[in-house]
């Protein structure tokens, strides 16, 4: 790739979108399965919702110690082995028949392996990788995030109603195998390992020192929200983004299929709704991720997250008919995760590009703790009053104050403002 003026990064920026477009996949097919699952075993909203809620959690909660795994053991070992525990979770339940098997297999595992490759592996990827760039390749891998929890409900909804719901999952499983194969090749963990440069730099980062001990390696999460939780910055975009989770991937992802239905709308086309809001929000994370590079990334958040608050509190005003979910996939797929590339670069400019991986990880908990908390009380509402609208109000009410909060948000200190600077 040297010889022909392309700079390998991009192939493992390449790779790691796959990977994560395919982790999404398996994440976003949750939503697909939970009207089949209550006709097959009898279970509730509520009952599903919670099995689905910890995996939401879970899937937050590994982020920071799967960025110490990858920082002790590398990229690539840790994303082979958590695509191997998301396709033995996948494929076990397969014979599922108790609800506890649900909690264990799609809760507990599913939960653990898909949090190992989630938006850290993005955010660590851009920050080894890119001095320059490095907002737009955020945007590209967490695109890839979002859109693969999407854009693949069409043809799992389609593959559920004439197969079942089995089958559905077979197909996960090998889209999930490919991109283990492909990371497998591809993915290396820094430039300097290849004798590279990051993307805009004129010499290679020397590695970090690196411990050997198990036991500082698992508590380097934890001092790391140590060093953290001092900083105001820190609590207002952990907060904001536990809005973003509750706003997003734990209602509308979740509950978005069952949602139309109440309205009379059917799987298949409420799954194509989700597929178009996925394509847009491919575009608009790009593009925010090329804003962030540009502009203040407080303001964007701002507006991200007030546009975001107003479709929520408006769509159950409409008639759900096509007009209308056009119109609502158009606004809220620009919107549905465009809130990452501001997030990302405010943790590298406030703690640095080394530690930024591991305190992100406890901003994206904090995401993943949102999700669960709307994907069990959607969930809980709609078997208690036969609605989500109180969830949906909520989630907008919720938006417009991580709006306010986000101007809240103090500049860098000046030696971090000039690193960041000089790293760009």
């Amino acid at each position: 790739m040297s010889r022909r003026g392309l700079f390998y990064g991009w192939a493992v920026a390449g790779a790691t979108f796959l990977v994560m477009l395919a982790n999404a996949g398996a994440m976003g097919a949750a939503g697909v399965f939970i009207v089949p699952l209550q006709k097959e075993f009898g279970w509730s909203a509520a009952d599903i919702s919670s099995a689905f809620a910890i995996r939401l959690a879970l899937f937050g909660l590994t982020a920071p110690f799967a960025a110490a795994f990858i920082n002790r053991f590398g990229i690539r070992p840790v994303v082979v082995t958590a695509i191997g525990m998301v396709s033995a979770g996948l494929l076990a339940s397969l014979a599922m028949t108790q609800l506890w098997q649900l909690v264990a297999l799609w809760g507990v595992l599913i939960g653990f392996g898909t949090g190992m490759v989630a938006l850290v592996l993005g955010a660590t990827v851009a920050a080894r990788w890119f001095h320059h760039r490095r907002g737009l390749v955020v945007g590209m891998l967490t695109a890839s995030t979002a859109t693969g929890q999407l854009v693949f409900l069409p043809l799992l909804a389609k593959l559920t109603e004439d197969h079942g719901w089995r089958a559905a999952l077979g197909f996960v499983v090998v889209m999930l195998l490919l991109a283990g194969v492909v990371a497998l090749l591809v993915l290396r963990d820094r430039p300097s390992d290849v004798g590279l440069a990051p993307y805009g730099a004129r010499a290679p980062d020397p590695p970090p020192p690196q411990t050997l001990a198990f036991g500082p390696m698992l508590a380097s999460p934890l001092r790391a929200l140590a060093e953290a939780r001092a900083s105001r910055t820190f609590w207002v975009l952990f907060v904001t983004f536990f809005v973003c989770g509750l706003s997003t991937n734990g209602l509308i992802q979740t509950h978005w299929i069952a949602l139309c239905g109440d309205y009379g709308v059917a799987p298949v086309a409420a799954a194509g709704a989700l597929a178009a809001i996925g394509v847009f929000d491919f575009v608009g994370t790009i593009l925010s991720g090329w804003l962030s590079d540009r502009y203040d990334n407080r303001w964007l958040l701002f507006v991200y997250y007030g546009l975001r608050g107003l479709s929520l509190i408006v769509l159950p005003f409409t008639d759900f008919s096509v007009v209308w979910l056009s119109a609502f996939a158009v606004f809220y797929g620009l919107d549905w995760v465009a809130t990452v590339p501001p997030t990302v670069r405010l943790t590298v400019q406030r703690f640095g590009a080394e530690r930024s991986n591991l305190t992100f990880g406890w901003i994206f908990a904090a995401h993943q703790l949102g999700a669960a908390t709307a994907a069990f009380g959607a969930g809980a509402f709609r078997t208690e009053l036969m609605t989500y609208l109180p969830a949906l109000y909520a989630a907008g009410a919720a938006c417009l104050v991580a709006a306010a909060l986000a101007l809240t948000i103090g500049r860098p200190r000046p030696a971090l403002a000039a690193a960041a600077a000089a790293a760009e």
